[in-house]
């Protein structure tokens, strides 16, 4: 068995190449070639954790696992990333346990990586301007992902947190050339003159509000995965042609989404249509330079099980991470 650790993850899995993996695991699951149960979701007794198993098969390469994870949202300003855990890969032929791969590296990057094929499938193609609201890890995942798929000159930060908001600032301006790079004390101003807008907090309650969509915005929005829990107002969820990676999941989830269903200010059929079925066709997606289109994701274990596949793959063929004899052998006595 092959166990790869966070840095093992980081080293194996560029941002370009996460984007790729995840367009083929989003057509394989509209192509019908995946297993994909619901998330099973334990709330702890504190209320505010939670542990989660999310399992899945992929046909083509034969994938077989599950992320097995917690999520602390208190751990967000401290050395902990808020989601800890490990994607288990199995071997397809005789069913062994074939690698554990942290988690925490493994959630980063795909969540950015979708968003990034979101915004190449359903921005415009002009759109250069980048809010991103939040300062946090997935923050700074979404900048590098979003630059791959856009010509990114201006990005305006967003954050309760000043300093961290700078710092991304920075990072725009040091590693990426985006000379236009500043945090924003002012999230309606700064998404008034947005593009590309991506939600990437742990907020409860909205830091959205539709009333500052311009015509033309494409938004990505990845924090909130409960119904207890909104980054977007039910305004921006109505004025948005909504698309997600898969419906049973946001139907059911999100408060982005289960709020306003529930409110009767929208119906299923306001899901437009799944990610991965715009990538096969079978999708309409952005009709014209004046629609405000919105991807709400979750994450899909499909899309872990991707990435770690492809880590462990590589990994194995440069001998990176750690081997062992985990055991599974069945010992036969006379």
């Amino acid at each position: 068995m092959l166990i790869l650790s966070q840095s093992d993850v980081e080293r194996l899995l560029p941002m370009n190449v996460c984007i790729v993996l995840m367009e083929r695991a989003l057509t394989s699951l509209a192509q019908g070639e995946t297993i994909l149960p619901l998330r099973t979701v334990v709330r702890l007794s504190d209320g505010h954790n939670a542990f989660a198993v999310m399992p899945a098969v992929i046909t083509s390469p034969m994938t077989i696992g599950a992320k097995v994870i917690t999520v602390f949202p208190g751990n967000r300003g401290t050395a902990l990333d808020s989601h800890q855990g490990a994607v288990l890969l199995f071997d397809p032929a005789n069913g062994q346990l074939a690698a554990v791969i942290n988690a925490t590296a493994i959630t980063t990057t795909r969540t950015a990586a979708v968003s990034a094929l979101a915004t190449r499938v359903l921005a415009r193609a002009d759109a250069t301007r980048l809010v991103i609201i939040g300062a946090g890890v997935q923050a700074h995942a979404h900048l590098d992902a979003i630059r791959q798929v856009r010509t990114i000159t201006s990005l305006r930060v967003v954050s309760r947190n000043a300093e961290n908001a700078a710092k991304l600032a920075e990072r725009a301006r040091a590693h990426y050339g985006i000379a236009d790079a500043a945090a924003s004390t002012t999230a309606a101003d700064a998404v008034r003159e947005a593009d590309i807008v991506c939600t990437t907090t742990s907020s409860t309650t909205p830091v959205l509000h539709g009333d500052w969509l311009a015509p033309g915005t494409h938004v990505n929005a990845i924090g909130a995965c409960t119904p207890n829990a909104r980054e977007l107002d039910s305004a921006a969820v109505v004025r948005s042609r909504l698309y997600v990676d898969r419906r049973e999941s946001a139907l059911a989830e999100p408060g982005d989404i289960v709020t306003p269903l529930h409110d009767g200010e929208i119906g299923p059929e306001h899901v437009v249509a799944e990610l991965g079925e715009l990538l096969i066709g079978r999708g309409e997606g952005r009709r014209n330079a004046q629609d405000i289109t919105l991807f709400k994701s979750l994450g899909l274990a499909i899309e872990d099980l991707a990435a770690a596949w492809f880590v462990m793959t590589e990994g194995a063929a440069i001998h990176a991470g750690t081997s062992i004899d985990f055991g599974g052998v069945r010992h036969v006595t006379a």
